[in-house]
């Protein structure tokens, strides 16, 4: 019996024993047409970008670590990775770019001077792939960004120049959605803080206020962008404060009607996102999901399936929150092959929705309802065990991917005649 009989049989009995729960397995495959996940351009690349020639990541109170061979130096290489992962991801996905990433034409353009035009060459290559485009600003990883202060920053020089910058990545992410006729969501995460205990955390809140009223002013149509605001518990040298905490960024979206980021690498670690999102959802209309794996202070090890991320996503579909919410990865990972960190992180938070698709909801809510605890936990458990491997196969392999660990050959592969030639 070759690899194809072998899921199809595999599937034929998952299908059964769902159906058993009341769950058609046929309608949790088409469902997973829904679920959309914005790739993140900064694992190629350790997030350094294409501003400057040797371009590389510093300050902001992020860092990647390790130096696997075949980092992307380059558009072009950065897209031909890109073009492999996708071919082994089941599914739709977006783009999620940062401004450092722009199509400079080998010159320096300094962010506050972007333009829509050096960013046209992604807009292209994302209507060849067939899909959508994200877009962040980058307020780390600069001269005017080495105080630890940019948006509230008590320098007007530096704080203006901050501001123009975000004033011009609405712009670029508006057209991005324009062009391509899917809403570019526009995500704000600034590094600003503090090392050491401040006396006056209450100045830098204001001019965070007063930026975001200044940069934000222009309306954009919603079908062309949404602006989200991400905060972030801490950082590198931003241990005692942070400026644009949770509270502060919520209050914010609720009161300006944004979208309210939520990376689940950005709380304490024994915060869980998957609880945040019922109540943020209560107050503002959508939220952005950066789905990394936080491992003690560091936020942005690559997304593996684990009780976090389904949490996470559980939330979502028994809510029916999809259609309030994005989802993008956000990780990077030098110390290991990059396109195989985007594989494991994209297919791990798509199981999770496969998962998600897959429980008898409305069984389950029932026992809540009528105080079947006992119930309610024990079938939870028992759907840990269910062959829901067998129909991930399955949905892999209709969608014309390597099916289970078939795709470590396809990476390994591409390290040999790609990567290691770099």
């Amino acid at each position: 019996m070759n690899n194809r009989d072998l899921t199809e049989k595999a599937y034929q009995i998952a299908w059964e024993q769902y159906a058993n729960l009341g769950v058609d397995t046929d309608k949790a495959l088409a469902r997973m047409d829904e679920v959309i996940i914005s790739l993140h351009c900064w694992q190629a690349d350790d997030v350094g970008g294409f501003e400057t020639p040797g371009s590389a990541l510093s300050g902001g109170g992020i860092q990647a670590t390790g130096n696997h061979p075949g980092k992307a130096s380059s558009i072009s290489e950065m897209r031909k990775d890109l073009e492999k992962v996708l071919s082994l991801l089941p599914g739709k996905y977006r783009l999620n770019l940062h401004a450092i990433y722009g199509d400079f034409g080998g010159r320096f353009v300094d962010r506050d001077q972007i333009e829509p035009a050096h960013f046209q060459s992604w807009i292209d290559w994302c209507r060849q792939q067939g899909i959508g485009m994200d877009f962040n600003p980058t307020f780390f990883s600069h001269p005017k960004a080495q105080s630890g202060y940019t948006l509230s920053s008590k320098d007007e020089n530096i704080r203006q120049f901050w501001v123009e910058h975000l004033k011009r990545c609405r712009k670029i992410a508006a057209e991005m959605g324009k062009q391509l006729g899917t809403p570019s969501i526009l995500n704000i995460w600034i590094p600003d803080g503090s090392k050491d205990l401040p006396v006056d955390r209450n100045r830098h809140r204001t001019l965070l206020r007063k930026s975001l009223d200044e940069a934000l002013a222009v309306e954009y149509p919603k079908e062309f962008m949404k602006d989200s605001l991400e905060s972030k518990l801490f950082g590198i040298g931003a241990e005692s404060m942070t400026v644009g905490s949770h509270e502060f960024y919520l209050g914010y979206a609720i009161t300006h009607n944004k979208l309210i980021c939520l990376d689940n690498g950005h709380f304490h670690p024994t915060e869980q996102v998957g609880d945040k999102i019922s109540s943020c959802l209560l107050y503002v209309d959508e939220l952005l999901l950066h789905m990394t794996r936080p491992v003690r202070w560091d936020s942005d090890h690559v997304v593996t399936l684990n009780e976090d991320v389904q949490l996470i996503v559980s939330e979502i579909i028994r809510n029916d929150f999809l259609k309030r919410v994005n989802i993008g990865l956000d990780f990077f990972d030098a110390s290991i092959n990059r396109l195989g960190a985007y594989v494991i992180g994209s297919r791990a938070v798509k199981k999770a929705f496969m998962q998600a698709f897959l429980e008898p909801t409305s069984r389950l809510a029932g026992m809540e309802e009528n105080g079947q605890l006992f119930e309610r936990l024990a079938l939870m458990e028992e759907l840990k065990t269910k062959p829901f491997g067998a129909v991930w196969d399955y949905y892999c392999m209709k969608c014309g991917v390597p099916v289970a660990e078939d795709y470590i050959a396809e990476v390994q592969e591409y390290e040999s005649s790609v990567l290691r030639k770099r």
